[in-house]
């Protein structure tokens, strides 16, 4: 094992509990844990996780600075998007993430590129929904990590397998208490 995938690891772990609680510093150690999974999913071939790494230091400037002034607690309140759109995005990514996967198995040797293409996908809309507070992020999540697990289990990737068994049961964590604080905004006058 090398050595960057524990400490990538630790680091994204504390992302989402970070996020989870709505604090800003979670985005100093999203885009660290980024840049080291760039490095780890350029090394085993996932060329579009790699690429995907590069956008998330990139949006962890965005929810930096989204996410406010106070480097402790969050001034952008939680918001929902309707169910219509979600499921549109939905059709949206697994197209585009299917066509995508087809051109990169033609002109790459990219590895798993259709599951590549779509988890990459879906994670670049399911990031911006946390950089915006959108409730249902964590419903993405979900199943993007559940997809993901397969993806790093074939790769030899045990330790980032566990790592997103474990954003599972985040997620999971992470709509209840986002649930919970935007039931809670939106009963104040």
């Amino acid at each position: 094992m090398s050595w960057d995938e524990p400490i990538a690891v630790a680091l994204a772990l504390a992302y989402v509990v970070f996020a989870i609680k709505e604090r800003r510093f979670a985005w100093v150690l999203a885009a660290v844990s980024a840049a080291l999974y760039l490095r780890i999913f350029f090394l085993v071939g996932l060329i579009m996780e790699a690429s995907l790494q590069v956008f998330y230091i990139l949006m962890a400037v965005y929810g930096w600075i989204a996410w406010g002034r106070d480097q402790s607690t969050v001034q952008l309140p939680i918001q929902r998007w309707p169910v219509r759109l979600h499921l549109m995005l939905l059709a949206g990514v697994l197209l585009l993430g299917t066509a995508l996967g087809l051109l990169m198995s033609q002109f790459t040797n990219a590895t798993l590129p259709i599951p590549d293409s779509i988890t990459t996908l879906a994670a670049l809309l399911a990031t911006w929904m946390v950089a915006r507070k959108v409730l249902e992020n964590w419903l993405w999540w979900i199943g993007i990590d559940l997809l993901s697990i397969v993806l790093f289990l074939n790769r030899g990737l045990d330790l980032t397998a566990l790592l997103f068994a474990g954003y599972v049961v985040l997620a999971a964590a992470g709509w209840l208490s986002w649930r919970q604080h935007y039931r809670a905004q939106t009963q104040c006058p």
